[in-house]
């Protein structure tokens, strides 16, 4: 079934599908269009559209991607943003068929996750305690404060960095033993907060509502940016800074790691994979599966610790 519908008009449409109906983030939606318009311009250059592209075709864009040196879980992404695009398109009456169907996802090489030891987390930590104590410089004071807020909340509620620098202001005025995070898909989790967490917020808090430019912001971390608020790429920048002040390897922290840190921390000292899959707000058990590893050397060192035959 021929098709002319623009590529353009069509990935215009399935986006505002994603965001209207199913709630998509804005970064889900931005690597969607991203991954369909590089397919778009690669459909091009095979003298074809990519409303109107065959099995052939994708598996040719894949296959280019694997040449160009594109890890496989880019050429997953990449598979699995057409897929989606191509069951719309059939949903919707556009395509008689949908030309991804009969193409296998390219095998992933699951590597395990960058974590970090919980000694050099409390080493990170402590140097962000440091640093924030009073000091002249308002504005360096203020920074100072919020980073260590930003480093205590994430390593105690494992929140995806753009959950945490997106946070609303009025989430931590009802009550700051818990945090009503929104996910991805606009899903909604309670994250318990530490004493020591909510006793830097508060500190945090109190220095931010007397800042005339802030007073009026919605969000718990505000910016001068786009968005309002904090924007992720420079709280990781700020936390690599504080990593190579502390001595440990800038290349080494990430929030990411953070997050990761978390959750096999949390498996390290015994607790369960399924509560710890919904403080990630993992919707579906087998990614935080990746974390099983933990799990695995925890019970090997059980049995090696308490078995009566073990030696």
């Amino acid at each position: 079934m021929q098709n002319n519908l623009s590529s353009d008009a069509a990935i215009d449409s399935f986006l505002e599908m994603m965001s209207a109906e199913r709630g998509a983030a804005e970064n889900t939606l931005e690597s969607y269009r991203r991954d369909l318009e590089t397919a778009a311009e690669f459909m091009a250059g095979r003298k074809t559209g990519l409303v109107s592209a065959n099995s052939v075709d994708i598996k040719a864009c894949l296959d280019e991607m694997n040449i160009q040196g594109f890890a496989s879980t880019s050429q997953a992404r990449r598979l699995s943003s057409l897929r989606q695009f191509f069951r719309f398109l059939y949903t919707e009456g556009m395509r008689s068929d949908d030309p991804t169907g009969i193409i296998d996802a390219p095998k992933k090489n699951q590597a395990l996750p960058k974590i970090m030891s919980e000694d050099t987390v409390s080493k990170l930590l402590a140097q962000a305690e440091t640093e924030a104590q009073p000091q002249e410089d308002m504005s360096g004071y203020f920074n100072a404060v919020r980073l260590h807020a930003l480093l205590e909340l994430l390593y105690a509620t494992g929140m995806r960095v753009s959950e945490l620098v997106g946070l609303p202001e009025k989430t931590i005025r009802s009550n700051q033993r818990f945090l009503l995070v929104r996910g991805k898909g606009a899903k909604e989790r309670m994250v318990p907060l530490s004493v020591k967490a909510q006793n830097v917020l508060q500190l945090y808090v109190g220095l931010r509502d007397r800042v005339p430019e802030w007073q009026d912001s919605p969000w718990l971390f505000p910016a001068r940016s786009e968005s309002g608020y904090l924007a992720r790429q420079v709280f990781a920048r700020d936390l690599k800074a504080l990593a190579a002040r502390a001595g440990i390897a800038a290349a080494a922290v990430s929030p990411h790691v953070l997050r990761h840190a978390f959750a096999s921390h949390l498996l390290q000292n015994g607790a369960d994979l399924r509560a710890v899959q919904q403080l990630l707000g993992h919707s579906d058990i087998s990614t935080t599966q990746i974390y099983t590893h933990v799990l695995e050397e925890r019970l090997h060192q059980l049995v090696a610790t308490h078995h009566p035959l073990a030696d």
